[in-house]
């Protein structure tokens, strides 16, 4: 596996032909930019790579959602070697696995079609957040006792709740 260069934002600012030699002779064609405080990192890449990696995901995407629509063979096999790629879905209950490839798929096509892997990654985190509920038995426990419902939660900074 290759690395990624790195660099700071005020080499690109200030030495910015070097900072694409660097670019260039990377193994990845990328390279970090970190940034100061707590702005996020940036990532610099060519636009070829960047067509490259956005092709190689679209693909893998549609082979894997025609493997899901072939038959229920297929379906049943991804169930069973989920776990190989996230690990964390060994603490959900059975019927917790299935809905998760089942939104997975569903989740991956939709964002195929709007070429945006966001809802992906959202996804993922939130079942494994679940995962990790049903990981801690304390925790399970406690969020599965009764107890009063304080309504609706408003999104973080949202003063009107």
């Amino acid at each position: 596996m290759s690395v990624t260069p790195e660099v700071n934002f005020s080499e690109l600012s200030n030495r910015p032909v070097e900072t694409v030699r660097k670019l260039q002779g990377s193994a990845t064609r990328s390279l970090r930019v970190h940034r100061r405080g707590d702005d996020e990192d940036l990532v610099l890449t060519t636009a070829s790579r960047a067509e490259q990696a956005a092709e190689v995901a679209s693909t893998t995407t549609k082979l894997f959602l025609a493997l899901m629509e072939h038959d229920a063979h297929t379906r049943t096999l991804v169930t069973d070697v989920v776990p190989r790629a996230f690990p964390w879905v060994r603490f959900l209950p059975k019927e917790g696995v299935r809905q998760f490839v089942v939104e997975l798929v569903d989740t991956l096509e939709a964002a195929e079609s709007v070429d945006n892997p966001a809802p992906v990654a959202h996804l993922v985190a939130a079942w494994r957040s679940t995962a990790e509920i049903y990981a801690d038995p304390e925790l399970l426990a406690t969020l599965r006792r009764d107890g009063a419902d304080f309504g609706a939660v408003g999104e973080p900074g949202d003063d009107a709740s």
